[in-house]
């Protein structure tokens, strides 16, 4: 990801493709996904003229993850009525992922969400379950015991919080701005709602291992216009100038 800065209300492009406009203080975020190119080109349009720059993306190293043991209605053996269910809390999700509030909360960097935890899983890597390949996990795993405090890591909009999901257990997604949106599974009880404004270090939820899990740990995940980004290489990260 990347945190720029420019005059405010810049319009901001990433290959040539319109991403919004920068905040009212002249802040942006970008980002970039597990499979993202080696390079990238960004470019800001002011009144003054543009500006553009040929940004370098490192390569990333993801893990190969086996799961088993997990029941098959959590991999890929859904009946219908479980097949309805899971496309009626993707389309709820959706809109928490429409979320773009005209801020610039990134502003002032991320914490960790939890206090403690050993990182079970890395973000990126391959997921095998039962046997089966799946998609690669877009999330990093941070194990910790049931009930753990999960305390928001920036400030932000509460976007959307259920309890229950077919695979996310509580799911929790806070927008920091500009469609950068964080999210928080498997929780054991969520302490917001949708629509909230939550700062830093706020409470907003306990680590558990509802949904898809084969146990207790807080699945912290990132995205950024679609794009799936790794959360823990957001901490510490601020704004120009903040």
């Amino acid at each position: 990801m990347a945190i720029g800065r420019t005059l405010p209300r810049a319009a901001v492009f990433v290959d040539n493709e319109p991403v919004g406009q920068a905040s009212a203080s002249g802040l942006f975020v970008i980002g970039f996904d597990r499979d993202s190119g080696p390079s990238c080109s960004l470019r800001v349009e002011t009144e003054q003229g543009p500006a553009s720059q040929l940004l370098s993306i490192a390569p990333g190293d993801f893990d190969i993850q086996a799961i088993n043991g997990l029941p098959d209605n959590q991999v890929d053996n859904f009946p219908p009525d479980l097949l309805a269910r899971i496309k009626a809390e993707a389309a709820r999700k959706r809109v928490g992922f429409a979320s773009q509030a005209d801020s610039d909360d990134f502003r002032a960097g991320f914490r960790q969400p939890l206090d403690k935890y050993r990182l079970s899983a890395r973000f990126g890597g391959q997921r095998i379950l039962n046997g089966v390949p799946k998609t690669p996990h877009y999330g990093a795993d941070l194990a910790a015991p049931t009930g753990t405090p999960i305390h928001a890591p920036c400030a932000g909009q509460v976007c959307f919080a259920e309890a229950g999901l077919h695979f996310d257990g509580g799911l929790t997604m806070i927008d920091h701005g500009q469609g950068l949106i964080s999210l928080y599974l498997h929780q054991s009880r969520l302490v917001v709602q949708a629509g909230q404004r939550v700062q830093a270090g706020d409470l907003i939820g306990s680590v558990g291992k509802e949904g898809r899990a084969t146990g207790p740990h807080l699945c912290w995940r990132m995205k950024w216009r679609g794009r799936n980004l790794d959360p823990l290489l957001m901490v510490g990260i601020s704004a120009p100038g903040a």
